[in-house]
């Protein structure tokens, strides 16, 4: 028996790489497709990406698609937006 994955979720659950500039610094700093934030390896300081509007926000089941740690990562960010 498969077990059925929405395909909306296919780039959070397959998170590639991103690299956005420190806004303290302006280094380069790799942050993935499902982090809302990550800290700057040469400053400290913080660099946040807003993740793309996906059905995991309204979705009944993405608690259980993306799996809890995921999910639970992904609302944080969105809250400290």
């Amino acid at each position: 028996m498969s077990v059925f994955r929405c395909p909306g979720s296919e780039t959070i659950r397959n998170a590639v790489p991103e690299e956005l500039p420190c806004p303290g610094c302006g280094r380069k700093v790799e942050i993935w497709a499902d982090e809302a934030e990550a800290a700057c390896p040469a400053c400290g300081g913080k660099v946040s990406r807003r993740p793309p509007v996906s059905c995991w926000e309204w979705c009944s089941s993405a608690r259980d698609c993306l799996g809890p740690d995921r999910y639970e990562r992904l609302n944080r960010g969105r809250k400290n937006q």
